[in-house]
């Protein structure tokens, strides 16, 4: 009986590290990402800055290099060919100057490519389908800065290991239009525990949802690799909230250790609208 116990004990072992040791997985020095700050025309946040100096200093702590750019020129093939991941940190509406930077960044996701957005990543390319149903939607509304209760929903993802269950935040509460089927959703805002002051508007802006509104996914969409973020409104999150920076980090981590190498062959536009395959 012990004999079997043993056997058992560690069978279980192996399979617990092989559902949980994915997460630990990526060689950091190889991680190359590039973060890219470009909004255009209308609100930009100021968690911007924060945001940069929180994703360097992950990049110091765990090994992985970051470069930094707010010109939309460094949207070529050539170029995105050095990148693990490419992460948006709150960008705002139109953030690419022709379609042709379209083109290439579209073709980087197709050949396997990894993404990463923050906030009001959600407002990015408005005007872009692409774009949309890649991230997962369009930014619709959200009431005032507030507290709420944010609820981990698949406490298995890599992602969200370590999270609070239950997690109490002040934030932006998003509200998405143009809602894509794709993603899976691993976490998600209480609509109940927001305050009471625009009970209409939540009523209409949420919809079918009448308790968990979804805030965080992944997407593995048109050969590459996404996972977004809808919170983090507050600069100061991003060099004081450890919960928060785990959060990012973790976001990270999980798009790094899916992007395996590039493959071109399989970037399949010609244009920033060709039809989805």
């Amino acid at each position: 009986m012990n004999r079997i116990s043993t056997i058992l004990s560690f069978c279980f072992l192996l399979v617990f590290f092989a559902t949980t040791s994915h997460s630990q997985s990526v060689n950091w020095k190889k991680v190359k990402v590039l973060v890219y700050t470009k909004n255009g025309k209308g609100y930009v946040h100021d968690n911007i800055p924060n945001a940069v100096a929180c994703i360097q200093k992950l990049g110091q702590q765990h090994g992985f290099s970051v470069d930094v750019s707010d010109q939309p020129a460094v949207f070529t093939e050539d170029n995105l060919r050095k990148y693990t991941l490419l992460l948006f940190p709150s960008t705002n509406n139109d953030v690419f100057d022709t379609d042709d930077q379209r083109l290439a960044f579209r073709r980087y996701i197709e050949a396997g490519g990894g993404f990463v957005g923050i906030h009001s990543v959600m407002g990015t390319e408005r005007n872009w389908a692409w774009f949309k149903r890649m991230i997962g939607g369009s930014f619709a509304w959200h009431p005032k800065f507030q507290k709420f209760t944010v609820e981990v929903i698949d406490t298995k993802n890599p992602s969200m290991q370590g999270l609070p269950k239950q997690w109490q935040r002040e934030d932006e509460f998003y509200f998405t239009k143009e809602m894509s089927p794709g993603p899976t959703v691993i976490m998600a805002n209480d609509l109940t525990t927001l305050n009471n002051d625009e009970p209409e508007k939540v009523k209409m802006f949420g919809g079918t949802y009448t308790q968990l509104y979804p805030s965080a996914w992944y997407y593995n969409f048109d050969g590459g690799y996404t996972w977004c973020t809808t919170l983090g409104h507050a600069k100061t999150d991003y060099l004081s909230d450890e919960t928060f920076i785990k959060h990012i980090f973790q976001g990270i981590r999980y798009v790094a250790g899916q992007v395996t190498k590039l493959d071109y062959s399989k970037a399949y536009a010609d244009s920033r609208d060709t039809p989805i395959r």
